[in-house]
């Protein structure tokens, strides 16, 4: 099966290989050739009677995903059960997300909402009569949420159980949103991107009439909400997001209306829908098109949740959900650190996976104590995506093992960010290399810099910063205890990017060789962010040393000189600054914290930045030399008692000696 799927995985080769640009890398001993355009396809079964995926495409006022749901705050409902579903001809309420949690019975009888971290505010009267174009705090997040009737979630639950009181006041409010927002409601963005998740929220009001009234029809005087119901379904059918998370929610609340008033049409649309979808949201090798890692787990469970409300309802999913779904739990569970946590690639919040029980991506979550561990430590995806690590717990405890990243690819799209090149990377049970993360939809400086260059571990060039470009791969070879890649973009026209990255194993460590080719002077700086707890000192023009007061380890960022001369200002520290904004992390969308940058500095046409991450223990020395044979430069490495050799390559090539 490995040896089918089109990205490639580590094996072992006993050569050594001489390249040219477009093929593979010369290592000394065994290695494996991972080159894109040679990787095979693996044959994925045409799809069945139901397939789905994903992306936005809403003629927002400003970004398209500007009110879509943030995996790790909002969640696409529960992880689907474990177990066979039961066939019962229903479509269960999926639940409110956790957006109901912070408002209860009692707040929702005020008329007042909450959402992330900003105060409780009074949307109505106290009757039932909403305000819904209050948006007190301009963030359109909220305003969508307000939207979407999720906050309803607790008072919806107490009218299921009987709450009479409840029952009356969360109908009057679902049925003031009717009145107030008559078909078609597309001019308002917040009503529209949030028709989906309203569209549940009604589901599961009408479950609680039938349940509250001990009833088995919906009563007369409730005939409107079966109305809006289909006003709802009639709005997806007209508006779909296609194959995004926003177009396969619709499409599963569209299902949801169909099984419940019993309308086949719309259960076969919304198959339909799902069946076009799937094999664009979720690709052969697991890769979703969202190009967040936050986006894939969100993906992940929601497309479980498709499965389960076709089955409860007596229809066929197919077979191709489940395929990419496996091969999606393979592809979170490459991306999940050694912490236990998800890569923050891409629109991601700090979180750790969740409901994927007996799969590999269950092995990375428990960092190796329940699960079937996975049998490739790294991986390229063609999506972009490179993600490996020195081992699953093997030879040392799991949380012990580094774990890596580099992104490459098409040019950023829905939730993706201007990351190309970027590494992060985990090594002594630490984050070492770390992405800021997202700051959510609020069109401000702040969502402008987490999705832009220089929120990334990559050279950056200022006047570079225009439209997202396509970075290509060209080299990568893996061996037993290092892997090597080259990437290349034009980042602006008549610039040039290229960076070869090395990653070893024994010691854990990465070199990186940056160059940069411009007509004009450039100011041209490599980036490497760090945790937002460490302390950086800068000792020397070659060296920087990062840690935690207190810890056990540190790390060690060498600029080592290599064709150039370091500047007076080689090594320099940005750390909370607004103007502009630097230095920042965002473990999610409400909360900021400085974090050091360290920026390794040239000023030149051109740029030759040799870069050295070494994570050691506080007791441990790390030192390095250099040397030239002939036209090769040759780096030796010192780490406490383990000595390695890096050989580079006029064209670039960075090869492991020793």
């Amino acid at each position: 099966m490995a040896a089918q799927r089109s990205r490639r995985w580590g094996t072992t080769v006993a050569l050594t290989v001489v390249c040219v640009l477009v093929c593979a890398v010369a290592f000394a001993g065994a290695v494996t050739v991972l080159m894109p355009s040679t990787r095979q396809s693996r044959t994925t079964p045409a799809a069945g009677p139901l397939s789905p995926a994903p992306t936005p495409s809403f003629p927002a006022p400003s970004d398209p995903a500007s009110t879509e749901p943030i995996p790790g705050v909002d969640t696409p409902a529960s992880p689907p059960p474990p177990t066979p579903v039961a066939v019962t001809g229903t479509y269960e309420c999926p639940g409110y997300s956790g957006i109901e949690s912070k408002v209860p019975v009692s707040m929702v009888l005020r008329d007042t909402f909450v959402w992330g971290d900003d105060p409780p505010y009074q949307v109505g009267d106290g009757s039932g009569d909403i305000n819904w174009r209050s948006d007190p705090y301009h963030k359109p997040s909220w305003y969508m949420w307000l939207h979407s009737l999720r906050w309803l979630g607790q008072g919806i639950k107490a009218a299921t159980n009987g709450d009479r009181k409840a029952l009356t006041h969360v109908m009057a409010i679902i049925h003031d949103w009717v009145r107030d927002n008559p078909y078609s409601w597309k001019g308002d963005i917040g009503a529209w991107e949030a028709t989906m998740h309203r569209t549940n929220v009604l589901i599961c009001a009408r479950q609680a009439v039938l349940a509250g009234l001990h009833v088995r029809a919906l009563p007369a005087q409730y005939a409107w909400l079966d109305q809006s119901l289909l006003d709802h379904a009639r709005f997806m059918t007209d508006n779909w997001g296609g194959p995004s998370n926003h177009g396969t929610d619709e499409s599963i609340a569209m299902f949801g209306v169909g099984c419940t008033l019993k309308r086949a049409d719309l259960k076969s649309r919304a198959v339909e829908r799902l069946t076009e979808a799937i094999t664009t949201a979720i690709d052969p090798q697991g890769s979703t098109n969202e190009q967040s890692v936050g986006y894939a787990m969100f993906n992940y469970l929601l497309w479980g949740r498709a499965t389960t409300a076709l089955k409860r309802c007596g229809a066929d999913p197919g077979r191709v959900i489940d395929e990419r779904r496996r091969a999606l739990a393979e592809w979170l569970a490459l991306a999940t650190k050694s912490t236990g946590e998800l890569q923050q690639v891409g629109d991601a919040v700090r979180q750790t996976p969740q409901g994927a029980t007996g799969t590999a991506l269950e092995y990375a979550a428990t960092l190796g104590r329940t699960g079937t561990k996975p049998t490739e430590r790294t991986a390229v995806f063609d999506a972009g995506y490179v993600f490996g690590r020195t081992g699953w717990g093997e030879t040392r405890p799991f949380a012990q093992e580094s774990t890596y990243s580099i992104r490459f690819g098409p040019g950023r799209r829905y939730h993706g960010h201007d990351d190309h090149m970027s590494i992060t990377y985990t090594s002594h049970g630490r984050d070492i290399l770390i992405d800021p993360g997202h700051s959510g939809y609020q069109l401000d400086k702040w969502q402008a810099w987490t999705k832009s260059r220089a929120a990334h571990n990559v050279m950056t060039i200022p006047s570079a910063n225009t439209a997202s470009v396509e970075t290509r791969l060209v080299r990568a070879a893996i061996a037993p205890t290092s892997e090597y890649y080259t990437l290349t973009d034009s980042p602006a026209p008549g610039v040039q990017r290229t960076r070869d990255v090395l990653v070893l194993k024994d010691p854990d460590l990465i070199v990186t060789l940056d160059r940069g080719q411009s007509a004009t002077d450039q100011r041209y700086e490599t980036l490497w962010h760090l945790a937002p707890d460490q302390k950086v000192t800068v000792q020397s023009p070659t060296k920087a040393v990062a840690a935690k007061p207190g810890d056990r380890t540190k790390t060690y960022l060498l600029q080592i000189p290599y064709r150039q001369q370091l500047p007076a200002d080689a090594i320099t520290v940005a750390q909370g600054q607004q103007d502009p904004v630097q230095g920042w992390y965002f473990p999610d969308i409400f909360h900021r914290m400085p974090a050091p940058v360290v920026k390794f500095n040239r000023n030149a046409t051109s740029a030759t930045i040799l870069s050295a991450i070494v994570p050691a223990g506080t007791g441990e020395s790390v030192a390095f030399t250099t040397r030239t044979v002939g036209t090769m430069f040759f780096v030796d490495l010192t780490v406490g008692r383990r000595k390695t050799t890096i050989r580079v390559l006029p064209d670039g090539r960075l090869t492991r000696i020793s």
